[in-house]
């Protein structure tokens, strides 16, 4: 993730992210403890699309929620066990990806990687529920997979983002 800092006198911080997935945050660190944060279009990353405003224990919360100090999911570990390490992972293509533009077929996801598409929920909020081997993979598009999780993890890594760039 490219991450840029830049001081702002008087105000405070502003740090903008870039995420694998092209999409930009930008967060705003007030002096008085307020954070903004920013969402902007993945086409345009002039176009701030939505926004929030946290005051200093609320933005402490959301770190902890998102650092997994307040919730770590053990309901998982015991489905993966139940399971013998099949996993449900929910995934958004990224822009560059090999998959971009191809069918499932093409890239032969489930030969190649032991993986399952078993739905696409589109840019468009379109889902696609059990997809066939002729459903095309695009961009932004969210693929809900089941395999082992190295599987998973190969298959996005090398077909799904920029990683196998």
């Amino acid at each position: 993730m490219d991450i840029r800092e830049i001081e702002l006198p008087g105000i405070g911080r502003k740090f903008e992210m870039i995420t694998r997935n092209n999409e930009k945050v930008v967060i705003v660190i007030h002096d008085d403890g307020r954070r903004e944060i920013y969402q902007f279009d993945a086409d345009d990353h002039d176009e701030s699309i939505s926004s929030v405003i946290f005051n200093d224990a609320e933005a402490r919360k959301v770190a902890e929620i998102l650092g997994g100090v307040v919730y770590k999911p053990k309901a998982l570990e015991t489905v993966e066990m139940a399971f013998h390490d099949l996993v449900i992972e929910w995934f958004k293509v990224s822009p560059n990806a090999l998959a971009v533009n191809r069918s499932i077929l093409e890239v032969d996801i489930r030969n190649k990687y032991s993986v399952t598409v078993i739905a696409i929920l589109k840019k468009n909020l379109k889902k696609v529920l059990n997809p066939g081997p002729e459903a095309i993979i695009e961009a932004g598009d969210t693929l809900v997979l089941s395999g082992e999780r190295t599987h998973l993890k190969a298959a996005i890594r090398e077909l799904l983002s920029n990683e196998g760039d």
